[in-house]
Formats: structure tokens, sequence, C-alpha cells
């Protein structure tokens, strides 16, 4: 198959928004997630920094009708903007961002005011605000997109699954160019209470160095930290010279249900995600794979085992970044394949602080990227560099 091109990134999280900037976050040894000790949080999660706030609000403020925009939105906007700056697409394109919670604070809000009131209403613009069509709309409606425009939701591989869609149709011949991208901005009261009824987030305290611990095998109990983020990825089909990295392969496949959250505990639906995109890319081994690991002690061994079941005793080289910026659901994958394009770019690999391997001198040329969502659907990603 002819390589796809990555012609345009960008993303905001804990690290920032600036490659330069997020680059020097994950060499930099320390972590950035954060104790929130407002009422209904009293945990870590991983925030957006100041600056990038400060974005938000200029964008909001730049237009009236961006006033009554959720911040998912706001957010998928500025990265769509961000990336779709770095290209010189002359082709229509399509658009496919997604969402794993939607327009989480602002349903929140309008629900709370329906179930406290006493007159039933809700305000007039509580449906087209709050319906997860909205965030690929509004970002279409920005950038003047004349293709497909496309929004859906599938857990914690929504990114990615934007990123399968976006190649499917570059690969059918429908279109030539599409921008991927996903947005999550559930660090809510009630999504972290959610989080906890699952037992799956970080009980770490305020003194706790590493509050989520991806990747370490030796923890007794889940460490997942929340984070909110966006990422944008544009796609052109072909190769083209101002790429940044080139999709070679992908793979996806979903876990027989057993429970709602269930995996296996060999991760089949890794297996064989992670084997289709090796037999689409035609080969047979990558250098490094950025994990999906919540940083749950389930998720994290389960894929882990499936690495070992793909890749057998020579593993790859393995890292995660929730370690570093919180889980972003819908986004997470998105923000790996940035971190997997810039390992590519310095060629240098960004470890995790809990996971000892062998330094390697040889060349990143091939960097696989991991996502799935609960119900098991899983996604593999294989970027190569120019």
């Amino acid at each position: 198959m002819e390589p796809i091109s990555i012609t345009g990134m960008s993303s905001v999280s804990a690290l920032g928004m600036q490659s330069t900037s997020i680059w020097a976050q994950y060499v930099a040894p320390e972590h950035r997630l954060y104790f929130d000790a407002r009422k209904g949080f009293e945990t870590f999660l991983g925030g957006l920094t100041e600056v990038v706030d400060n974005k938000l609000q200029e964008l909001r403020d730049s237009d009236p009708k961006y006033k009554r925009l959720d911040r998912t939105v706001l957010m998928a906007i500025l990265t769509a903007r961000n990336a779709f700056s770095q290209v010189n697409c002359s082709e229509e394109f399509g658009v496919n961002f997604g969402s794993s919670r939607g327009a989480t604070a602002l349903f929140e809000k309008y629900h709370s005011s329906f179930v406290t009131g006493t007159d039933g209403r809700v305000p007039t613009l509580t449906s087209p605000t709050t319906t997860l069509g909205n965030i690929a709309s509004w970002v279409g409606d920005d950038l003047q997109a004349k293709g497909p425009t496309i929004s859906h939701s599938i857990a914690c591989s929504t990114g990615l699954h934007a990123l399968l869609n976006g190649v499917a149709w570059l690969r059918s011949g429908m279109s030539n160019a599409f921008l991927i991208g996903a947005s999550e901005a559930a660090n809510t009261a009630f999504t972290v209470a959610q989080m906890k009824a699952l037992k799956i987030h970080s009980k770490a305290t305020e003194n706790d160095k590493y509050p989520c611990k991806a990747l370490d095998f030796s923890k007794k109990h889940n460490t997942m930290v929340l984070g909110e983020g966006a990422s944008a990825l544009f796609l052109e089909k072909g190769i083209k010279e101002n790429a940044l990295a080139f999709i070679q392969g992908v793979g996806y496949a979903t876990e027989p249900l057993e429970h709602n959250i269930s995996i296996s505990t060999d991760a089949v639906c890794f297996q064989k995600s992670m084997a289709m995109a090796l037999k689409d890319a035609g080969i047979s081994r990558v250098d490094a794979v950025v994990m999906h690991a919540p940083g749950t002690v389930k998720g994290d061994i389960s894929e882990y085992k499936s690495l070992q079941k793909v890749f057998g005793e020579n593993l790859p080289l393995l890292t995660t970044n929730k370690w570093k910026l919180g889980h972003t659901f819908a986004t997470s994958g998105l923000l790996s394949m940035e971190l997997a394009i810039l390992m590519l770019q310095h060629q240098f690999f960004i470890p995790t602080p809990f996971l000892q391997q062998e330094k390697r001198e040889s060349k990143l040329t091939y960097v696989m990227v991991n996502a799935v969502g609960f119900g098991g659907n899983a996604v593999s990603v294989i970027i190569s560099s120019k």
C-alpha cells in the first residue's frame, strides 16, 4: 500500500501546545501532573497549562458564536487550526474529530440545572451544544472544509479510530486529504467520581512523586490519572516532501466481551491489531511501541503480555506518556502518536521511570502506537520516519 503522509500535527495537553516545549517536557525527568484539592476532586489530574487556557479564552472571545461552545469543542478548533496552518493543501479535505465523553462540562451543567430546577426546562441551545456531532461540525465550519465531517465515540481508542477512518477514506480514493483528531475535556467532579467508582483512579497523595505508575509492574493498586487534551493530525495520500512521518500500517480488533470493561489477561484484541498492522506494513518488527498502558494493574500487564505473544522475548523498546500527562480518554492514542513522531524526528527514545530496558544505539525507523477503549476496541498504527 502507498504510504500516507502526516503533514500537520498539533495538540494541547498538560505538556503545553508547542512541539518544542512538549519535547522539552518529555526529555525532562519531572512529571507534570498536579494535585487538585478543589471540592469534589482531591486527587491528581492532568490539566492544561495556563498558556493553553488563555488561548482557549482568546478563541472563545474572538467570535460571539463561540461563547456558548463547550471546552471540548474549543480545544478541537484550536488544535485543528494549528495543524491545518502547517500544510499546503489545495485539495478538498474531510474532517473526523471524535470524543469519548463529548461536551462534558456543558452536558453536566445543563443536566444538573434540569434536575434541580422546578419548571422542567433547559436552555434553548442545550441540544446543539451538547451533541457529539457538534465537535467535528464546528471544526469543519471553522476551516471551511468541503469534504465529509464526522464525529464518533469509541471510548479511549476514539482518536486512533479517527485515524483509521482517515486512512480508509484516503486508500479508497474517495478523498486525498483528511484532518483527524480527538478532544477530551472531562476533568470534572462527576467524571472523576466515575473513575473512582470503577476503582481505577490513582489514590496517590500530594507527596507522591509519580501518581500514575504506568508500566510499573510491581504496583499493587490501580494508578490511572484523568487528564484532558486535544490533538489533530492532517493526513495526505502519498509521499509528501513536508511529511512529519508516514503511516505504514494499521490494524484493529475487538475483544470478546465478558464484562463491560473487560480485557483478556493477554489482550487478544491487541495481539490481533498489532499482527494486522505489521502485515499491513509488510514488516515483522518495530523499533519501539508507545503503549496504551493506562496505569491500571490489569490493563498494563495484559498489554505487555500481548506484546510478548507478538514479538517473543526480543521485545521492542516500550514506553507510554500517561505518567506525564494523564489518561486523556479519546485523545490518548493521538497524543501517543505525537510522542512517536517526536521520537522519530529527534531519534531519541523517551523511557518511563519504571520499566528498565537495555539501551540500544540502533536508529528508530518504525514505531507502533497502541490504544484500546472500554469494550476492547483495540487499534495499532505503525509509522516511520522520512
